[in-house]
């Protein structure tokens, strides 16, 4: 069975989104990487460009950069960027094999199958920013168990789902707890833009030339090692097995521009083409470990990007003693085993 057997591509547009009656935007940034149900989404006020219309249950998936595997259920109306495509079943389709209230349920799975991202690969255009068309998308072929196993995975999958939200629940408390533990513990200052700092200059730098970067159409599924890129909240973009150019020096800060992405890495790694910055102390009397805390929770106003780099380079860093930051992290280590 192919997609288009049961399901077609809509373009259905706005030419001014802000005068549309409708606030609900979806753009590249609020997809989550292989994660089924679109969660997060902005305004459509500033908008200046055509969008495209969406209905509650439509199904979403970014054309452009397709190695970020980025497709999921829509669960309200809204609008989506141009480079969105906008999937829906079909409610009359002319098959037995299943129904409209099963593939439904289904399709978004489908789409965020090892397979179909490993089909829209190999197959998308482009090389360094591969695109997957609509007519490439509509032309994927699958296999369907019988209508009785498709409804029982469906009902397993979406209680699967349902679990793994209470749990990403539990995690963001957790972390929520580990912030505050940081700003109440520390002399924990914001930016202030009018009288920035130079602290950042003098005690860290920026060592991102130090490592080759791996372009996008040379990221695997999977690898030896990981290859970070500035992708959303989730700086994992890709693996590979090469040796050349693996970054050895470790560890390090890894900070996305022109996003939220913030990391620490202890492992060998690679970085993608996309936006990271590596960052590293100048001194040792700051760990590693604890720059990452203190950059992942300054709040920088007024800039558009909540961590924006060239903000970043104004921070007055958070004074504390090694015994201090040890005693810090031994928390934080504590809150981590808590979330695995």
């Amino acid at each position: 069975m192919k997609i288009s057997d049961i399901a077609e591509v809509i373009n259905e547009t706005v030419k001014e989104p802000s005068k549309s009656g409708i606030d609900v935007f979806v753009g590249l940034e609020h997809y989550d990487i292989a994660e089924p149900v679109i969660k997060r989404f902005g305004s459509t006020q500033m908008l200046s460009t055509a969008a495209k219309v969406f209905k509650k249950g439509d199904v979403l998936i970014a054309r452009r950069n397709v190695y970020l595997q980025r497709a999921a259920m829509a669960p309200f109306s809204g609008l989506t960027s141009g480079d969105s495509i906008v999937l829906r079943v079909k409610d009359n389709f002319d098959t037995k094999e299943t129904d409209y209230e099963t593939m439904s349920k289904l399709l978004p799975f489908i789409l965020n199958s090892i397979d179909f991202w490993d089909y829209a690969n190999t197959n998308a255009d482009g090389t360094m920013s591969k695109r997957l068309s609509p007519a490439l998308l509509l032309d994927y072929e699958f296999d369907l168990p019988s209508i009785e196993e498709q409804k029982l995975r469906a009902e397993k999958l979406w209680a699967a789902y349902e679990v793994k939200q209470s749990y990403l629940k539990m995690i963001k408390a957790t972390q929520e707890m580990v912030q505050s533990q940081f700003i109440e513990n520390f002399d924990f200052r914001e930016l202030n833009l009018n009288t920035p700092s130079n602290d950042f200059d003098d005690l860290c730098y920026d060592d991102t030339a130090s490592c080759t970067k791996i372009p996008a159409c040379e990221y695997l599924s999977s690898g030896k090692y990981a290859i970070y890129d500035q992708s959303q909240d989730n700086v994992v973009a890709g693996y590979s097995d090469e040796e050349q150019g693996l970054c050895k020096n470790y560890p390090a800060v890894l900070f996305g521009d022109h996003s939220r992405v913030i990391k620490y890495i202890d492992e060998p790694f690679f970085i993608g083409a996309d936006g990271v910055k590596i960052i590293r102390p100048k001194t040792d009397n700051i760990l590693p470990e604890f720059l990452f805390y203190d950059l992942k929770y300054h709040t920088i106003p007024n800039t558009g990007y909540n961590r924006h780099f060239k903000y970043i380079k104004m921070l007055k860093l958070t004074k504390a003693t090694i015994d201090e930051q040890n005693k810090f992290l031994d928390f934080a280590h504590q809150a981590d085993k808590s979330e695995f």
